[in-house]
């Protein structure tokens, strides 16, 4: 329905992390007409990146968020994309993703994720942010679940870690992704109008 995309192409859309998260959830919202995407990261792609990143194998070596431009451009030319490389913290944070209507949490290391949650929830209460949390390993869809905290919102099993033995690999990474993505669009659309078959 064209209001969809009306609406969608106004919103805007911050993503911390250019990684397994990030760069798959930045192209969802690509594909669906997000108006703007503020996505930051400071890291170079390596070719351990490909199991589960949206990145080539000619673009090793190049800056994640600047190689993520160039491939969500190339799927929606439309989409107005501010990349930014740079290490974040939490004053970076407030002043990057001010205007962003949903912050997208998009981190590997715990304690990254915890000051982006705590920055947001302290310094923004008004804003959404939509974390990723236990995505390591394969298997177990069942465990993959979404936990709503009012502006705080839990993707993932919420347990699993990544290790030597479990590391992040494509799809358990994507299908969270992909979870932080629909949980965005719900966020700026609300609710989806259904009605279950009796």
């Amino acid at each position: 329905m064209q209001w969809i995309y009306d609406t969608l192409k106004t919103k805007t859309v911050g993503i911390a992390g250019c990684g397994g998260l990030g760069s798959n959830c930045a192209m969802a919202l690509a594909r669906v007409g997000i108006g703007r995407l503020i996505i930051a990261d400071f890291d170079i792609i390596s070719k351990d990146n490909l199991n589960r990143q949206y990145f080539f194998n000619d673009q090793i070596g190049k800056l994640k968020v600047y190689a993520l431009k160039e491939n969500l451009l190339r799927v929606n030319p439309d989409v107005k994309v501010n990349a930014l490389d740079i290490r974040l913290c939490s004053n970076d944070i407030i002043e990057i993703f001010n205007d962003c209507d949903v912050i997208v949490e998009a981190f590997d290391l715990a304690k990254m994720k915890q000051m982006i949650i705590e920055t947001v929830l302290t310094f923004m209460p008004e804003k959404y942010i939509v974390s990723g949390i236990g995505l390591a390993g394969w298997g177990e869809n069942n465990m993959l679940k979404t936990i709503n905290m009012d502006k705080l919102i839990v993707c993932g099993d919420g347990e699993i870690e990544i290790s030597e033995t479990l590391p992040p690999l494509a799809p358990r990474v994507g299908i969270v992704a992909n979870m932080q993505a629909n949980q965005v669009l719900e966020i700026l659309l609300g609710k989806m109008p259904y009605k279950r078959s009796e």
